[in-house]
C-alpha cells in the first residue's frame, strides 16, 4: 500500500527557485544568458562552514561510513564538533611537514572519513589538496598516469590509506615524488594519522587559517582526460564557495531541510568532491559514504547500504541508475526503503537514457503514489562544477537547466551547433603550473572554452532550459557530409538496445554509415539468452537470442525516422570492458569516445568489413 497523497516537500515549487534566465541575442548569431537573480555573498573559506556547524549543531552527524567492507559492519560516525577538532589537529600536522601553497597534499585513496578529514585539514590552512583517481593506483597496471600526475603536481606528501594495498602505486610514486607518506596507521615508513595529529600546534593553524581568502588555492583536480591527457585544474576557494551559494539560491529547500544522502561518487572528480561533499557541509547535512559503486562485485554493497539508510537526495550517473533500476523492479522492500524519504533524484556525468528516466518515474509512482522530482545540472572540473542547474521538473531527460546566479553563458555558432562558454566566479583561474594551457582555455572575452554544445529546449521560452547537445570535439561527418551528434545517437542506442548495451562507442567518421561498438552488459545478455553462469563472454554475445535482440534494437532506431546520421546500421557486441590505463573510462563511468576509437581501431575496421559473422547488421 502506498501513500496517494502528494507531499508538499516533493513539490518542485516548494523545493526550487523559479527559473528566470535573461537572454541577449546578438546580430552575429551568438547569445548571452544569465540568471536574473544576482549571486549573494559567499564568504572566504570552505572550512568556515565546518566551524559554523560545529558551533550551531555540534552533535549532528556530518560523516558516516562502514567500519569494514563486510556486510552489516557497524557504522563509523563523526559529528561536526568531532570533525572540526580532528581537522585542526591534522592541519597542524600538515604544516609541521612543511606543506603549503606550493607543496600540496596528494590523496590516493578512495572516499573515506580519513580522506575527508585530510581534505578539510588542507583547505583549513591553505594547503592545496589533490585527490587522484583511485583507478590510477589500484586498477592501473603500469601507473603511467599516476606518475605523470604526481610529477606535474609536485606534492609535499602523499596519503595512501593502506600502504600494503597501495604498495605498487607508492613504489611508482616514489620515482617522481620521494616525499613523506601518510597512512591510516603507522608502519612501513608511513606516518599514521594519529601521529600526524599529534604534531604541530594550534597557533600555527590559527595563523594559516587567518591568511586564507577567496583566491587561495583549495584543490588541484586532475581531469579524467575525456578529450586529452589529464591536466591539473586549479580550484580556488571562491570557485567552491560561489558554486554552493548559487546552488542554495536555486535549491532553497537545502537551507530548510539539511541534506542527508548516501553517495559513492569519487572525490577525485568535481561532481562528488565539490558538488556533493560541499553541499552536505555548507548546509549542515549528513554525508553517508557508500563503499559500493556501480561495478560488478561492488554494487551489492550499495544495495545493502540503501536498505539501512534513507536519503532525501540521491545522486548517481547513468550507469549507476541502470543497475539500480533493475534491482528496484525486482525488490519491493528495496523500493519502499529507497523512495520513502526521497525528495530529489539527481543525475549527471552523462546523458540519462530516457528509458531509465521513465522507469524511475513509474517506480516512484508505484511506490509512493507520486513521481519524485528528476533533475540534472551541467558544468565541468573547471567550473567547480555548477554552471547550469535544472531547478524545475523538466519534461524529459537531457535538460541541463538554466544559468545559475553569478554565471554568464555565451552561446556561439560552431557549424550547425551552438557552442557554450562560461564566465563567472566559479570558473578556474587556470591550470596548475601550465600557463600555456591556461592561455588557450579562454576566449578574448574571458569565457572558458568548455567544448560542449547546447540548444534551448524551446527557443521562445528559455525558462524551459537548455539541452545538452554533445561535445563539439566528438561529433563527426559521414561521407555524405551529414553531421553525427555522437551524444544523441549514443543515448538512443543505449535505449534501443536495452538491456544489452552498458555503453556505446559511436563510429562512422568519413564512412557511409554509423556503427556501434557496444560495451555489452554480459549479465543481462546471459539472462536474455537463458545461458548458465558458466557461459563464456564469447558464447553470450554470439547467442542467437542476443543477436536477434540487438538487431531488433537497430531496426527500432532506423524506424524512428532520424535519417542516416540518427541510427546505426551495424553493431559489434564487445566482450572486453573499457580499459582504465588506456583512458577509455572516467571515474563517473563516462566513455572517452576518442580514446576508445583509437584503442579499438582494429574493431572499427572489423565492424565495416564485408561479411564478418560477428557484425550485426540491418
Amino acid at each position: 500500500m502506498h501513500d496517494t497523497s502528494a507531499r508538499p516537500d516533493r513539490d518542485p515549487a516548494h523545493l526550487f527557485a523559479t527559473p528566470d534566465p535573461v537572454v541577449e541575442r546578438r546580430p552575429d548569431g551568438s547569445q548571452r544568458a544569465r540568471s536574473a537573480d544576482a549571486l549573494r555573498p559567499y564568504g572566504r573559506s570552505v572550512t568556515d562552514w565546518l566551524v559554523q556547524w560545529a558551533a550551531r549543531a555540534p552533535d549532528r552527524i556530518f560523516l558516516q561510513e562502514r567500519s569494514a567492507p563486510t556486510p552489516g559492519a557497524p557504522w563509523r560516525k563523526m559529528t561536526y564538533a568531532q570533525t572540526l577538532a580532528r581537522v585542526e589537529a591534522l592541519a597542524a600536522g600538515l604544516l609541521s611537514l612543511g606543506l603549503g601553497p606550493d607543496r600540496p597534499l596528494a590523496i590516493l585513496g578512495d572516499n573515506s572519513i580519513d580522506h575527508a578529514l585530510l581534505t578539510l585539514a588542507g583547505l583549513h590552512v591553505g594547503v592545496p589538496v589533490s585527490p587522484i583517481s583511485v583507478a590510477y593506483s589500484l586498477q592501473s597496471r603500469d601507473h603511467m598516469k599516476l606518475r605523470s600526475i604526481l610529477k606535474a603536481l609536485g606534492p609535499g606528501a602523499i596519503f595512501a590509506p593502506d600502504i600494503g594495498v597501495f604498495a605498487a602505486a607508492l613504489a611508482a610514486a616514489k620515482e617522481v615524488a620521494d616525499v613523506p607518506v601518510l597512512a591510516a596507521i603507522d608502519g612501513g615508513g608511513a606516518i599514521g594519522l594519529d601521529q600526524l595529529a599529534a604534531r604541530g600546534d594550534a597557533t600555527s593553524v590559527a595563523k594559516a587559517n587567518a591568511a586564507i581568502d577567496e583566491n587561495t588555492v583549495a584543490k588541484v583536480l586532475f581531469t579524467s582526460g575525456s578529450t586529452a591527457e589529464p591536466k591539473g585544474v586549479v580550484n580556488i576557494q571562491k570557485m567552491l564557495l560561489a558554486s554552493q551559494q548559487a546552488k542554495a539560491q536555486v535549491w532553497p529547500f537545502l537551507e530548510r531541510t539539511p541534506p542527508v544522502f548516501l553517495d559513492w561518487l569519487p572525490w577525485s572528480h568535481t561532481f562528488g568532491g565539490n558538488h556533493n561533499f560541499n553541499m552536505a557541509l555548507r548546509n549542515g547535512g549528513t554525508l553517508i559514504i557508500d563503499n559500493g559503486k556501480p561495478a560488478p562485485g561492488l554494487f551489492q554493497r550499495t544495495l545493502d547500504n540503501i536498505r539501512e539508510v534513507e536519503s532525501n537526495i540521491y545522486f548517481n550517473v547513468p550507469r549507476g541508475f541502470d543497475m539500480l533500476v533493475a534491482e528496484l523492479k525486482a525488490d519491493r522492500d528495496l523500493r519502499e526503503k529507497f523512495f520513502r524519504k526521497l525528495q530529489v533524484i539527481f543525475y549527471a556525468g552523462a546523458a540519462l537514457p530516457q528509458n531509465l528516466w521513465d522507469d524511475l518515474v513509474a517506480l516512484s509512482r508505484e511506490t509512493i503514489g507520486e513521481p519524485v522530482v528528476m533533475v540534472s545540472a551541467w558544468g565541468s572540473t573547471e567550473t567547480a562544477p555548477l554552471a547550469t542547474d535544472c531547478h524545475f521538473q523538466a519534461e524529459r531527460s537531457g535538460v541541463i537547466g538554466v544559468p545559475v546566479p553569478g554565471v554568464e553563458l555565451k552561446l556561439t555558432p560552431n557549424g550547425d551547433k551552438q557552442e557554450i562558454r562560461v564566465r563567472g566566479p566559479n570558473v578556474t583561474p587556470g591550470y596548475w603550473k601550465r600557463p600555456d594551457l591556461t592561455e588557450k582555455a579562454f576566449d578574448e572575452e574571458g569565457y572558458y572554452l568548455i567544448g560542449d554544445a547546447v540548444k534551448w529546449f524551446d527557443d521562445a521560452r528559455p525558462g524551459k532550459g537548455l539541452l545538452f547537445n554533445g561535445r563539439v570535439v566528438e561529433d563527426f561527418k559521414l561521407m555524405s557530409g551529414t553531421f553525427v551528434n555522437v551524444t544523441g545517437v549514443r543515448v538512443r542506442g543505449v535505449e534501443s538496445l536495452a538491456p544489452l548495451a552498458q555503453d556505446i562507442v559511436v563510429t562512422g567518421h568519413d564512412r557511409e554509415q554509423v556503427g556501434f561498438l557496444v560495451f555489452t552488459n554480459l549479465a543481462a545478455a546471459r539472462a536474455l539468452a537463458g545461458l548458465p553462469e558458466s557461459a563464456t563472454p564469447e558464447e553470450i554475445v554470439a547467442d542467437p537470442k542476443v543477436v536477434a535482440h540487438a538487431r531488433a534494437g537497430l531496426a527500432k532506431m532506423k524506424a524512428s525516422g532520424a535519417g542516416s546520421a540518427g541510427y546505426a546500421a551495424r553493431a559489434l557486441l564487445m566482450t572486453e570492458p573499457p580499459n582504465v590505463d588506456a583512458g577509455e573510462i572516467t571515474d563517473k563511468g563516462y566513455i572517452n569516445q576518442r580514446a576508445s576509437l583509437a584503442r579499438r581501431a582494429a574493431l572499427v575496421e572489423k565492424l565495416y568489413a564485408a561479411n564478418d559473422p560477428a557484425v550485426i547488421g540491418l
